[in-house]
């Protein structure tokens, strides 16, 4: 293809885009197909021989667009919003005409002093500290754009725990590294993404999960008593992970309490406002962002709330150098003359090559303006009210969240797989895309206001479709209820929806983003577990006021413990393990000698319940990545 032809396809290209876009809500919002359908329909081999063009989009229409999940569909209401808008797609079209890799000021200057000056643009209207901004009169932080907020907690962890095992060697310079690795302890809240979780395995340190309050809010004094605890048992506190706009209901962490511990104990705090993060640059929102003084880092994703397309996710840290300190790595050929003076964004993340992102976010921060920006985000705010009160309007139902942004969990009065059913059967029909969460032991739906310019016609919409089922579902529910129990019911229903056609294509329907927080037998093994371990919470006072403070946690234990016979001198005691989606637990016997291999404790199993729900290492069960 020459230029000629490129600037003929081009224009196709971008017609066939406005197209889809027009025309979407003509389309089914997921596929209707099953694992594998596409090897089917494509052949085993490349072509060897050129093909024409028209032949090829041909198949994108006849072949790909009947495999795609529909993100940008104005009855797509799962997960959070995917952004896009058309300065976006413009800017990354001509990122990738540029085609540089801006891994270095001398890479590509523009690359680098732009993603730094929109970086500190962006910072101020979300309302950062000025030490988090670059350009700011004395401060030594600034921002970075990475792939995704699990980048960003990852780059985060690696930079704390550069900085903890490196103040621990000056105190104790003779003790070996890895020794010291095995003793690190982050935390997080049960309700973090589970992003923290892979990254406190790649950085093979230990996680602490722990219970929120009430309000699925993580709180200043479990975290103290975590972190007491953990320094009595010569473990060392380094890095907690806290979120504002969690992923299963967009509760908030208490920063105003977390805050001064993480001072307290010289702990990196990191701050995951992935969807949220975004709104904080309307004025009213702003509250919500209390207690971001005490945060070592922040991120948030402009390509869920912001109009940008995905990747461009920001981080902003108060201190580059804490940061890049623990991913420099400087070859000859990659220095230049300038080194001292500009900033080479590969020492900021875990690759080198960068793509010329900034470019998508100066073109919608210009074009729609911090003020088009405001007015989108609380149309969305207003859509999800919106569906709040109808929720609340019918006694069939109720609302399971605090509605502060754009999502409402709701579900039906009634048991989990009646909820279970409501959402499979909505799904399976194509009409709308909802998920599950489990918010405080229950199963929920999601329902979140995702596309640019979604309207109320859209929002009654869904909210008649969920209906329709509902009232569909109870009907045949109370009918069957009368004729046998409710168990044999639902098995008979499910034994003849395995029958049909419609139940192979639901693949989709059971497919979701993090089965931690979404898939429903995964969420009902870790509740039983929860209930067999968890036994009481603690009165604690914090700041003069009482609350009733959920202590108990998990232990997320990296590879590395399981071996920790090769640091310690004496290693004969018994290592207790629990894997993460299985509901047992085994026994690890080590020692110098050699190895036994793991054995079940039924003994020690069955007296569990009756120890502290704060786990640790001698003492309670854990549980293994």
């Amino acid at each position: 293809m020459d230029v000629n032809e490129f600037r003929v396809r081009g224009k196709e290209m971008v017609d066939y885009i406005c197209g889809y876009l027009d025309t979407l809500e003509s389309r089914r919002v997921t596929p209707s197909v099953e694992p594998g359908y596409l090897r089917e329909l494509l052949p085993t081999e490349a072509p060897h021989d050129p093909e024409d063009w028209d032949a090829i989009m041909a198949d994108v229409e006849s072949k790909i667009m009947p495999g795609v999940t529909h993100w940008q569909h104005p009855r797509f209401h799962a997960y959070f919003p995917s952004g896009n808008s058309f300065p976006s797609i413009l800017g990354d079209m001509l990122g990738d005409a540029i085609g540089c890799i801006g891994f270095s000021w001398a890479a590509s200057p523009a690359c680098t002093e732009l993603e730094t000056i929109v970086l500190d643009w962006l910072g101020k209207a979300i309302g950062l500290p000025d030490e988090f901004l670059a350009f700011a009169q004395g401060s030594k932080g600034g921002g970075v754009i990475q792939t995704s907020a699990s980048e960003c907690v990852l780059v985060t962890m690696l930079a704390a725990r550069a900085q903890a095992i490196r103040k621990q060697k000056q105190q104790h310079p003779f003790v070996e590294e890895g020794v010291l690795l095995s003793k690190l302890m982050a935390y997080c809240s049960k309700e973090a993404h589970s992003c923290v979780e892979k990254a406190a395995m790649i950085c093979f340190v230990k996680l602490r999960i722990l219970e929120p309050d009430e309000k699925c809010s993580l709180r200043g004094a479990t975290i103290q008593q975590a972190m007491e605890e953990d320094e009595a048992l010569g473990l060392i506190p380094f890095f907690v992970s806290t979120t504002l706009g969690t992923t299963s209901c967009c509760s908030f962490d208490n920063l105003r309490e977390v805050g001064p511990v993480c001072r307290r104990f010289g702990v990196w705090l990191h701050v995951d406002g992935a969807y949220a993060g975004n709104a904080f640059i309307c004025p009213e929102l702003k509250p919500l962002l209390s207690g971001i003084e005490y945060a070592d880092s922040f991120n948030t994703n402009p390509n869920k709330w912001l109009l940008v397309n995905f990747d461009c996710s920001t981080l902003w840290v108060r201190d580059k150098i804490r940061l890049t300190s623990a991913l420099v790595v400087d070859p000859l050929y990659l220095q230049h003359g300038y080194s001292h003076a500009a900033i080479d964004y590969r020492h900021w993340g875990v690759p080198l090559s960068r793509r010329f992102r900034s470019l998508k976010l100066w073109f919608v921060i210009r074009n729609y303006g911090i003020s088009g920006l405001q007015k989108y985000i609380r149309h969305h705010i207003r859509l999800a009210k919106r569906f709040e009160t109808l929720v609340r309007k019918d006694k069939r139902f109720e609302v399971c969240n605090e509605v502060k942004l754009g999502l409402v969990c709701f579900r039906l009065k009634g048991t989990d797989e009646l909820n279970q059913k409501l959402l499979s059967n909505i799904n399976a029909s194509g009409k709308i895309h909802m998920v599950p969460a489990s918010v405080n032991e229950k199963y929920v739906i999601r329902f979140c206001a995702v596309v640019q310019n979604a309207t109320e016609e859209q929002i009654d919409y869904a909210w008649d479709v969920i209906t329709e089922f509902a009232t569909e579902l109870l009907d045949t529910h109370n009918l069957e209820k009368d004729q046998e129990p409710a168990d044999e019911v639902f098995e008979m229903l499910d034994r003849k929806k395995k029958e049909t056609l419609a139940y192979k294509r639901s693949f989709f329907v059971r497919m979701v983003s993090d089965p931690k927080i979404y898939n429903p037998k995964i969420a009902k093994t870790l509740s039983r577990s929860r209930h067999r371990h968890v036994t009481d919470t603690g009165a604690t006072v914090d700041n003069g006021v009482s609350i009733q403070t959920p202590i108990a946690s998990w232990i997320s234990w990296p590879l590395a413990f399981l071996f920790q016979g090769v640091f310690d001198e004496v290693s004969s005691s018994e290592v207790p393990v629990r894997f993460r989606h299985l509901d047992t637990m085994v026994r690890l016997k080590a020692g110098r000698e050699g190895t036994q291999s793991p054995s079940m404790s039924p003994e020690r199993e069955s007296k569990s319940p009756k120890r502290s729900p704060i786990m640790s290492r001698k003492t309670s069960p854990s549980k293994d990545q």
